[in-house]
């Protein structure tokens, strides 16, 4: 197979989109990846991308066509895809593949969300109710808020078969929340957070679900934002002018898929992630212990231990002491999440598997904000999944 190249990354900042509609979204998303490298669209030979509440939300579909709009992609290979909150992750596969076989040398994978309204103002129960669209529908009744129920639920079979505290999830979010302290473009980086604070039931900060363990401070957020890599071959690199040692190498990648409903299967040991993140090691001919940085889909606090199982950190049950011991922190044996994870960077859902890719290549290059930077990086891991631990996409990176 063809080496694939990161050239170039680009993000806004998570939290609110004012104004803009998915048209100038998607162009924004595009000409910023352009814009890194100084390079023109047309040199780019596909694209893909990948959202996932457009109908519901905007009212928008053909997303493909709103790419070729952009100067230059016009009547070249495009697609949309969609697979919930691994939508972004697939657009890179998408894009990967594409380069695989032969379509071209360059190509750019766009993820975004538009989740709120042009002041900025969101529909919590339009919210909830559209992204429980992505459940099964047996799983769905009685509950109001489809998916906090759904973690919830695991969150609390977690805790039974592990023995671990409320407290141990809350520490996670504290962490990332001091990480994003230090991010820029997070959409809660101005916020701190004591386990004082993400333990204590007032305010903001209540149990999600009545007689189930989670809490405001273990979910992520309702975003808006954009993010776009723009992928190459070796003779794609050449002709973006973009040098290798500037470039980040996608050594591997997997993706499977679970059946959508829960019955009959082990959440807290997922096979499709588990085979997904096992795929993208023996392509990329590394172990776990190479890795010391990634970035975990953790929509709820409970992912974030759970991912640190999946990417080999820890032993089933073992996700949360990992964080408690201080091992995910930057300066550990592996910064995980070190961009403030979905919990506190923000979760624009189509964004979010691209950006996670984005970030772990700024980590590699020795890009990401001072504070948050894992000393001697080697390689990183990311795994970004759709629905009830449903679609996982893994992807493995290296210094190219």
């Amino acid at each position: 197979m063809k080496k694939i190249y990161i050239a170039s990354f680009h993000q806004s900042k998570f939290g609110k989109l004012l104004g803009m509609r998915v048209p100038r979204i998607i162009r924004a998303a595009v000409e910023g990846a352009c814009g890194e490298i100084h390079a023109e669209a047309t040199a780019l030979d596909v694209a893909s991308v990948g959202a996932a509440c457009n109908f519901t939300l905007n009212e928008q579909g053909l997303l493909a066509g709103l790419v070729a709009e952009i100067p230059g992609l016009d009547a070249k290979p495009i697609e949309a895809v969609e697979n919930a909150c691994a939508s972004g992750g697939q657009a890179v596969l998408s894009v990967i593949q594409k380069l695989q076989l032969g379509l071209g040398d360059t190509g750019v994978a766009v993820g975004f969300e538009k989740m709120r309204d042009d002041e900025g103002k969101m529909d919590g129960k339009l919210i909830g109710k559209v992204l429980g669209y992505f459940s099964h529908p047996d799983e769905r009744d009685g509950k109001l808020f489809v998916f906090p129920h759904i973690f919830a639920e695991i969150m609390q079979a977690y805790m039974a078969e592990h023995g671990v505290p409320e407290s141990a999830f809350a520490q996670i979010a504290v962490d990332e929340y001091a990480n994003a302290r230090s991010n820029p473009y997070a959409q809660m980086n101005k916020v701190q957070l004591t386990l004082e604070q993400a333990m204590k039931i007032e305010g903001i900060n209540r149990y999600v679900v009545e007689g189930l363990p989670l809490k405001t401070y273990d979910c992520s957020q309702i975003t808006d934002g954009h993010a776009a890599l723009i992928l190459a071959t070796e003779e794609g690199l050449a002709k973006l002018g973009v040098a290798k040692s500037d470039a980040v190498e996608i050594a591997g990648w997997g993706q499977a898929t679970d059946p959508l409903s829960r019955a009959h299967r082990d959440v807290l040991r997922p096979r499709g992630a588990q085979r997904a993140m096992q795929a993208a090691y023996a392509m990329a001919g590394l172990t776990p212990n190479d890795i010391n940085v990634a970035e975990l889909h953790d929509c709820f606090t409970v992912m974030a231990a759970l991912g640190t199982e999946v990417i080999g950190k820890a032993q089933p049950g073992a996700g949360t002491q990992y964080w408690l011991d201080g091992r995910a922190r930057p300066d550990g044996d592996c910064g995980i999440n070190t961009s403030g994870g979905l919990v506190a960077k923000g979760h624009p859902i189509g964004a979010t598997g691209v950006a996670m890719i984005g970030w772990c290549a700024w980590q590699l290059t020795g890009k990401a904000p001072a504070p948050l930077q894992v000393p001697n990086p080697r390689a990183a891991a990311t795994f970004n999944i759709g629905g009830p631990l449903c679609a996982s996409v893994c992807t493995v990176l290296k210094p190219a």
